[in-house]
């Protein structure tokens, strides 16, 4: 085989874009006894890819067996309900109030009341001031 040749055949074969005819050429020329010095380098390594394929693995594997996992499912089960019942006790309690805090909201309803009171009595008062500026107006327009 010409040099240039397998020197761009193994340049193909390390980028990874050589056939298998390629590859076996490679083989069959690094696997002869006319290398060229400066590829005898790589001599060794297709020399090893050629014992490595006649290797076979002799001794049984053994799997471990597979264990039931009908529990798993209702792990799953029981761990989404401790979630939901935690989720709907957390959501759901009421707080707890001192007698203090209990006074404080007493307060505060009573004096939303006043303020609630406050405000209708403000109300009726601007709707008077309407009826006022009405008069002002008209009093205005005769007087001249």
């Amino acid at each position: 085989m010409e040099l240039t040749k397998v020197e761009h055949l193994l340049a193909s074969y390390f980028e990874g874009t050589t056939t298998l005819q390629e590859e076996a050429e490679l083989r069959a020329y690094f696997s002869g006894s006319d290398v060229a010095p400066h590829l005898q380098a790589y001599q060794p390594m297709f020399a090893a890819f050629a014992q490595s394929k006649d290797e076979t693995f002799t001794r049984e594997v053994v799997l471990p067996k597979e264990k039931k996992s009908t529990n798993r499912w209702w792990l799953g089960i029981a761990a989404s309900l401790l979630v939901a019942i935690g989720v709907f006790g957390f959501f759901n309690q009421e707080p707890t109030l001192t007698a203090e805090e209990k006074e404080a909201m007493i307060a505060f309803e009573k004096t939303k009341e006043a303020f609630k009171m406050l405000s209708q009595n403000f109300n009726e008062g601007a709707e008077e001031l309407t009826y006022i500026n009405n008069f002002t107006e008209t009093k205005n327009k005769i007087l001249k």
